[in-house]
């Protein structure tokens, strides 16, 4: 019921989705009325679909707040969530108000132990393939800890997703040097080297850095990580208007494109953001994707195929398996910035 297109981006998803995974069957939350006539339209999805109605929905405009005292217990999103909760589902998705999601899942699921706060993880392509990114938006104004909670888990999730043995891990920064960077950051980089953790730390990484795909994990807060997501996605879709634009100026470049139309496409998928859709929120009893608001069906099916993964994979035993390392690790903290989540600012991708 959430995202900027309803039912028929989720459903049009599932309907993509069975088809790569023809054992996956789906639960549908939110209201029948508004989803039958959606879902007659997809036979695939029909087929493995089961509709759980209810009228309450939460808007992408609810704050968190707000939506924990409407949507409780009766909404759509609270009820898929629960639904991994109670092990009817295996994992939760949604393109609806993040915010929201974030708050319903951390009172539905509970964190893991040595988890202060949730980080939301996406897969970002790279020069080398793909690495992962984490925190995208789900908790602004991380201290060093936190952020070395979140070196762990984005680790343990490179592992499980890309089947590594060891996966390297960066800490986004304004320079390599050892005295840039702001006290939180620094910090967290000492901590990785002196914690004894079992983690393959590289030390600061630039932005540059990211899509070079210089290390497998690029580990920072939600608000540098947010902002960076969405101009990279905002970049890739400029480039391929501008080859659109140039590929039609004049009759040359329409020839010269009707020879190299091959290299395009690849180049255009490779540019798609909707290939990269769907970022897994860490550090909870369970899994819960979020995907795009504004993604359509195929960018949908993507963030269905990142939570089928982690499903399969058992991401969340090995995740809590990692965080174990952190057991009767007490760093000593310095100075820090306030620290919120999407539960309680209005800072949240969407």
């Amino acid at each position: 019921m959430g995202g900027d297109h309803g039912a028929e981006t989720v459903i049009g998803g599932a309907e993509i989705a069975s088809i790569r995974h023809p054992d996956v069957r789906f639960l549908i939350f939110g209201d029948e009325a508004t989803m039958r006539p959606v879902l007659d339209k997809y036979p695939r999805a029909a087929a493995v679909s089961e509709i759980v109605h209810t009228s309450v929905s939460i808007s992408m405009d609810d704050k968190p707040s707000q939506a924990l005292r409407r949507g409780r217990k009766t909404s759509s999103m609270w009820l898929a969530i629960d639904a991994v909760k109670t092990g009817r589902a295996q994992a939760a998705l949604s393109a609806g108000n993040t915010g929201a999601l974030m708050a319903m899942a951390k009172v539905i699921l509970k964190t893991m132990p040595n988890v202060e706060r949730p980080a939301l993880a996406g897969l970002w392509p790279t020069a080398r393939g793909e690495s992962v990114v984490l925190d995208l938006g789900a908790t602004i104004g991380p201290d060093a800890f936190q952020l070395v909670q979140f070196a762990v888990m984005g680790e343990a999730f490179a592992r499980v997703i890309f089947s590594l043995e060891r996966p390297t891990v960066g800490l986004l920064n304004i320079g390599e040097e050892e005295v840039k960077g702001t006290e939180q950051v620094k910090e967290a980089a000492q901590m990785l080297r002196s914690a004894g953790l079992p983690l393959n730390f590289h030390g600061f990484v630039e932005g540059g850095d990211i899509s070079k795909g210089t290390v497998d994990v690029v580990v920072t807060d939600g608000y540098t990580g947010n902002i960076a997501l969405k101009t990279a996605e905002g970049t890739a879709r400029l480039i391929v208007d501008f080859l659109r634009s140039a590929m039609s100026s004049s009759l040359m470049s329409k020839i010269g494109y009707l020879f190299a139309q091959g290299a395009f496409r690849a180049l255009a998928k490779k540019l798609d953001p909707r290939a990269s859709n769907g970022a897994i929120f860490l550090g909870l009893n369970g899994i819960v994707v979020k995907s795009h608001g504004d993604t359509d069906a195929e960018g949908f099916a993507y963030a269905i195929d990142v939570a089928i993964d982690a499903a399969a994979a058992d991401l969340v035993q090995k995740v809590a398996a990692d965080l174990a390392l952190l057991d009767g690790f007490q760093p000593t903290r310095g100075a820090q910035t306030p620290n919120s989540t999407t539960e309680e600012s209005e800072a949240a991708v969407s």
